[in-house]
């Protein structure tokens, strides 16, 4: 007898190894062959809404929920989404295209990483 996966598409609060949790509405999503946990954390206090996922083994527990516990407490927990400054200090990090030739360095030269 086989029986059908059932697959939990719905609002939760989701508690994570290293003792963080996040709130949204989560469904299974398959990446490059791997299944994730996608949790889509709405808008909130300004901030826009975003998406997380997270593989099965980073995943302590799920908890369903109506959206309005979940939304309240993702309002406590205050996820954010990537900060557009994380991607200029890797950019700040990175040779200036335009002046920068590998082969004109010398072992005395200062690179910027």
């Amino acid at each position: 007898m086989s029986e059908a996966r059932q697959q939990y598409e719905g609002w939760a609060i989701v508690e994570l190894f290293g003792h963080s949790r996040i709130a949204g509405m989560i469904s299974e999503q398959a990446i490059g062959g791997a299944s994730f946990l996608r949790v889509d954390i709405p808008a909130l206090n300004g901030v826009q809404a975003f998406t997380k996922f997270y593989g099965g083994g980073a995943v302590y527990a799920i908890t369903p929920c109506d959206e309005e516990t979940a939304v309240q407490v993702a309002t406590t927990l205050q996820a954010r989404p990537v900060e557009i400054w994380v991607a200029k200090s890797w950019q700040r990090a990175l040779p200036d295209s335009d002046n920068y030739d590998s082969r004109t360095l010398s072992d005395d030269d200062d690179v910027p990483y």
